[in-house]
């Protein structure tokens, strides 16, 4: 198959990514960009949520590729920006992802090149291939309703106090698995199991949960490698749901090696759903993370839409057939 053509690509360049690397391979990245792609155009972000608000901006005025330079953070908002009001904004347009950050979860799913050269080439000679995104519903810190496109990664519970005390350790510039590990080590000593209320595709389980965390996955991987939705496909048009039941110190630190594997089901407290539509609720406050983001807390809503939007990936992937982005079915969100 042909590599994919574009004639309006821009890349969002996240300057504070990786610990700065992003901002130290700038020229590199301009060059490398000017020798592969058509007129590049290169944006900056400065605050937390710009590039969403580039994105959206460079799709509306006909980009036709938007790359996403930057760690996970970046990409998830990279990924919102293709949205607005529930509906893509330029259905024809792709995204690609040059991971520069200190986590590399999305990248590992979608098995891109760390290498800046070799993502590049990929960029210029890769296919586009559709992949599922998912829209969350939460409410924020503030008591106001959240809504959040992700494409990777949520999680509920001990997941998003360790996604707060991630941001703010001195490991965090260093290496996103270790800042990872040692905040869910900082969270943990202090933390206790939360009962939560699943309804999975409109059906109850027969019990509430008492969790340690609950991830939903449509990606893999988060907190720098830690496996928790090991069978999670980015186009299968479901979510994964990995439930760990409430853990006890001693429990936890046995566990530690089996739940960054791709081995996490064999643990007994381990418990695996898929659904398209899931709905967290609970009388205790639980806080929930997007991608690293601590966004909020339960209630919680998530939803996939299949094929949202294109991925760039290897040009041996080959192009499946473009399902429609539809979000006006009764039970869309």
């Amino acid at each position: 198959m042909p590599p994919a053509v574009f004639h309006q690509p821009v890349a969002v360049l996240n300057p504070q990514a990786g610990g700065g690397r992003a901002r130290r391979k700038r020229a590199e990245l301009e060059r490398l960009l000017a020798e592969k792609l058509e007129r590049p155009e290169m944006l900056f972000t400065a605050r937390p949520n710009h590039a969403t608000e580039l994105t959206r901006k460079a799709l509306a005025a006909g980009a036709d590729l938007v790359i996403a330079i930057g760690g996970d953070g970046t990409v998830n908002e990279v990924v919102n920006g293709f949205f607005d009001g529930g509906q893509t904004i330029n259905p024809a347009a792709a995204l690609a992802v040059i991971p520069i950050g200190t986590g590399g979860d999305f990248q590992r799913t979608a098995r891109l090149p760390t290498d800046i050269r070799e993502a590049v080439s990929l960029i210029a000679g890769g296919s586009r291939r559709p992949i599922d995104v998912a829209k969350l519903r939460l409410i924020g810190h503030d008591g106001q309703p959240v809504e959040r496109w992700f494409a990777n990664l949520a999680s509920f519970g001990m997941g998003g106090e360790v996604s707060i005390h991630a941001k703010n350790n001195l490991l965090t510039n260093v290496s996103g698995a270790a800042a990872f590990l040692w905040a869910t080590f900082a969270v943990f000593l202090r933390y206790g199991g939360k009962t939560v209320r699943l309804t999975l595709d409109g059906k109850q389980p027969d019990e509430d949960f008492t969790v340690t965390n609950v991830a939903i996955g449509n990606g893999k991987y988060h907190g720098g490698g830690m496996h928790p939705c090991p069978q999670a496909r980015l186009d299968s048009g479901e979510l994964e749901v990995t439930v760990i039941d409430r853990l006890t110190t001693y429990e936890f630190m046995r566990s530690i090696p089996v739940l960054y594997s791709d081995d996490i089901y064999r643990h007994p407290k381990a418990r695996r759903f898929r659904a398209r539509r899931i709905v967290a609720e609970s009388d205790e406050t639980v806080c929930a993370e997007v991608d690293g983001e601590a966004l909020g807390r339960l209630p919680l809503e998530a939803q996939v839409v299949p094929a949202a939007i294109d991925l760039i990936q290897d040009a041996g992937n080959p192009r499946r057939s473009r399902r429609p982005l539809s979000t006006g079915r009764a039970g869309d969100p």
